[in-house]
């Protein structure tokens, strides 16, 4: 049995590591109520930017542009990992990796060549302990999301376009609730856009909508790009908040059972003394 000095020595780490959890918890939920706040605020944009290009399509007629061009035949492909630098949240890393083993592990399986962008550290030591070599790795703390996203658009067009890949995939987690990430992938590239059946409406456009969609289709590649960085900052602070609150709840029941482990070893301690102290008064 442990002594009362160890027990308490165990109650005191316990409530020093409740302490942690607890301010942890609190600065995730303050940081996931602006976070959750960012990623549906750009829902809408996202939405009314994708109506527009749908419009500008179905009026345009046929659309040629290179961010929509699709490759007769797939064999390099990239893939850009969303992750998080820190740890201390859950499944929220690791659900997502083991998703993306998989993914992986088909394209290859099916002849495709890989080549893996990751942002975040757990994703890319992740990849690298799974023998996955990974470029133009950063941390996101290291940049804002717009030059992270701008950055990242302008290498993956450049890339699309100069014929060094032929499709590119993004992993993430999509923010569904507190409690629930979702690990999903979306091809970024080539662009698909559906023409829209709005036809009760006719627009003119100046300048032609061809030349509209031009430029149109690269804000459409980053702001899809923007939202799953959003979405994935919501999805971890949400993840590592409820992470901390469990923890900060099982420290209480932790140090509940010891203390009411160390009343008890303290009352048979005592019980001890008086029965020593008695039996040493009756044998004068």
């Amino acid at each position: 049995m442990a002594s009362l000095r160890d027990i308490r020595t165990r109650i005191a780490s316990v409530k020093s590591t409740k302490q942690i959890t607890s301010a942890m918890k609190m600065v995730a939920a303050a940081k996931l109520r602006r976070a959750t706040e960012s990623a549906t605020n750009a829902r809408p944009y996202q939405t009314a930017l994708t109506s527009t290009i749908q419009r500008v399509a179905a009026g345009a007629g046929d659309v040629s542009h290179p961010l929509l061009t699709t490759r007769p035949a797939i064999t390099r492909v990239v893939v850009v990992v969303i992750g998080s630098d820190r740890g201390l949240c859950a499944g929220f890393n690791s659900n997502r990796d083991r998703r993306v083993e998989e993914f992986l592990n088909k394209l290859k399986a099916s002849g495709k060549q890989v080549t893996l962008l990751t942002f975040g550290k757990k994703a890319r030591d992740f990849l690298k302990n799974r023998g996955w070599a990974s470029e133009n790795v950063n941390s996101l703390t290291a940049a804002t999301y717009a030059d992270a996203v701008r950055a990242l658009s302008d290498k993956l067009t450049a890339g699309f376009e100069g014929g060094e890949f032929d499709e590119a995939w993004l992993y993430y987690n999509r923010f569904k609730s507190t409690l629930t990430q979702v690990p999903t992938a979306v091809r970024v590239l080539p662009l698909s856009i559906e023409a829209s059946d709005e036809a009760s409406v006719e627009y003119t456009y100046e300048p032609s909508g061809i030349e509209i969609l031009g430029t149109l289709l690269p804000l459409y590649l980053r702001t899809m790009l923007l939202q799953a960085f959003l979405e994935n900052e919501a999805g971890e602070h949400a993840s590592r908040m409820t992470a901390m609150d469990n923890a900060t709840r099982n420290a209480s029941d932790l140090i509940g059972r010891l203390t009411l482990e160390y009343n008890r070893s303290r009352q048979a301690a005592i019980t001890r003394e008086l029965i020593e102290i008695i039996s040493g008064a009756e044998a004068l």
